[in-house]
């Protein structure tokens, strides 16, 4: 049963007057917390939503627009609270509904937003209605509301199809029917726990509008779509006929992802989103082959925005780096929607670990590389990042300079594709361990009672305690790019930069009165002296009308 709070949800009035900025989103910066490793209130070892509002002034202070929050709904944990069991409940490990509530009131007298997690694409198979699916029996409307199928062979012993799951194996299980007999099968493009819903089924989008207006009238400003590629199924749910799909995923559309139908669910959506005042938004988390693809999902009457994953897969170099980005702006100019850019989040590896590394490894990397190395492209692609026309996320504890932490045991993994060998990597613990508050303590201030995945040693030296009010520091440097860049008319905002002339291995663009020079090479380069330096992300020298800019090192100029 959810939990109801006592007391009256924020008036919708309160987010009108959060932040009073017209198109806000469009040039926001948004901070992914991760709510189980962000701040544990009660010493349990687990994050919690009560630990999250006590910092909100250190995120207030940051600089950043908008907080969105990872899923804290009730759920059995199968894979970290993307199974939910309750969309309306926080789970007891995160707090109550009460909490949720005075963290949004919070937030919004502190004038940052607040954005929450909705996943549409499956519940948890703990959800009232595939325990009552399974409960009734082959047949019944309960069985509808998922993809439900009989299997193929003499006995139904195969799956109705060949789709594999993201988590590796089959994307089928079968079920015991309540007689006691092997029965039918059901989809779940995750893990088994996650059995996904059949959109073609009106009760299916009648509950998530509810959703939407149940969180809505609490008050927060916007969702994150977890699968927003998900939802609808290619008619007849045909076979791939491809083993090693994963391979596949990103590069064609598949008849499980990215189906032209999901765009008339994101119409419906919009228009009750448009209801509330205060300029509420939609994101998009959609994994498609290209860009282009994207920007179907943000037209102007589906969703504000879509993660920008082509970039996150970006290796540190100049060409492509002038690539993904042109592209991105081409696409999202016609549709009249910001590019977005992200380096890192809680699915892949940090990108202070993927720089450390030669490019081609992909995104989840179990190797320590150079850190220094790492570091430094880190924080020179951060002021890239935060330098382009649109929207940009940070992901918690990239501001200390975090790396993702490679060595942890085998014994206290939880990520469920790590068991699942023929899935992803399953290395995902590796960017959520709890970050450091404090230099000492049972959890480097995390908590006082440990912490779920354990921190390495020298975690402390990366602390909000050790790195503030120090010249230098990766967390100075975040404070200072995230003041300039609301400060400065020429960030933010827009759909265009002008690209310079620069040596190879360098990008340079203008915005206006601002430029922004990333060295991505391995030597200095000598660039010319484009007026007052804002920033940089290491040390540089000017001479006259000549700088050198050092290797892997970014700097923001400007003529005003």
């Amino acid at each position: 049963m959810s939990q109801q709070p006592s007391a009256a949800p924020a008036p919708t009035s309160a987010v009108a007057t959060v932040a009073g900025r017209h198109d806000w989103w469009r040039d926001a910066v948004i901070y992914q917390v991760y709510p189980r490793s962000f701040a544990d209130s009660n010493g349990d070892g687990m994050g919690d939503l009560e630990g999250v509002r006590t910092r909100l002034p250190y995120l207030r202070d940051l600089g950043v627009d908008a907080v969105w929050l990872s899923p804290f709904y009730a759920s059995p944990q199968a894979d970290a609270g993307y199974d939910v069991a309750d969309y309306r409940a926080v789970d007891p490990m995160f707090g109550t509904l009460l909490d949720a509530d005075a963290l949004i009131r919070d937030a919004h007298a502190l004038g940052l937003r607040i954005i929450v997690d909705l996943v549409p694409n499956h519940s948890s198979d703990q959800y009232e209605w595939f325990r009552r699916a399974l409960a009734e029996g082959p047949g019944s409307p309960s069985r509808d509301r998922y993809h439900f199928r009989p299997g193929k062979g003499k006995n139904g012993e195969l799956p109705p199809n060949d789709w594999e799951s993201i988590f590796g194996g089959p994307a089928w299980t079968r079920v015991t029917e309540p007689d006691g007999t092997p029965g039918e099968w059901y989809l779940h493009l995750f893990a088994p726990e996650q059995p996904d819903f059949n959109w073609e089924h009106p009760a299916v989008g009648d509950e998530f509008r509810s959703i939407l207006r149940f969180w809505l009238d609490m008050g927060v400003d916007g969702f994150r779509i977890d699968v927003a590629h998900g939802m609808v199924k290619a008619e007849g749910l045909p076979d791939l006929g491809s083993h090693e799909q994963l391979k596949l995923l990103g590069n064609d559309v598949m008849p499980f992802f990215d189906q032209d139908g999901v765009h008339e669910i994101y119409r419906q959506w919009r228009r009750i989103l448009d209801e509330y005042s205060g300029e509420r938004i939609f994101v998009a988390e959609a994994w498609t082959p290209t860009v282009e693809r994207t920007a179907n999902y943000v037209r102007p009457d589906e969703l504000h925005q879509a993660f920008n994953f082509q970039y996150l897969g970006t290796h540190w170099d100049a060409e492509e780096l002038r690539t993904v980005i042109d592209r991105t702006l081409d696409a999202m100019r016609p549709v009249g929607a910001p590019a977005t850019w992200v380096l890192s989040n809680h699915d892949v590896t940090r990108h202070a670990t993927r720089f450390a590394n030669p490019a081609g490894l992909g995104t989840q990397i179990r190797l320590a590389g150079d850190r220094a190395l790492g570091l430094r492209r880190a924080r020179a692609a951060t002021l890239l990042m935060l330098a382009l026309p649109g929207s940009a996320y940070v992901y918690q504890g990239e501001e200390l300079g975090l790396p993702d932490v490679v060595d942890l045991p085998d014994e206290v993994r939880q990520d469920p594709a790590y068991f699942r060998g023929a899935g992803q990597d399953g290395f995902r613990d590796g960017c959520r361990v709890p970050i450091p508050w404090t230099r000492e303590g049972s959890s480097y201030g995390f908590g006082d009672g440990g912490s779920w995945l354990p921190q390495p040693a020298g975690w402390g030296e990366l602390s909000v305690e050790a790195q503030s009010g120090v010249p230098g520091s990766t967390l100075e440097l975040y404070r200072e790019a995230l003041a300039v860049r609301r400060s400065t008319a020429d960030l933010g905002a827009g759909d265009a930069v002008e690209w310079l002339r620069a040596p190879e291995g360098v990008v340079a663009f203008r915005r206006g009165d601002f430029v922004c020079v990333a060295n991505t090479t391995a030597e200095s380069v000598a660039m010319p002296a484009y007026g007052r330096v804002l920033l940089a992300s290491g040390e540089i020298t000017e001479a006259a009308d000549e700088a050198k800019v050092p290797a892997d090192t970014t700097v923001w100029w400007t003529r005003a």
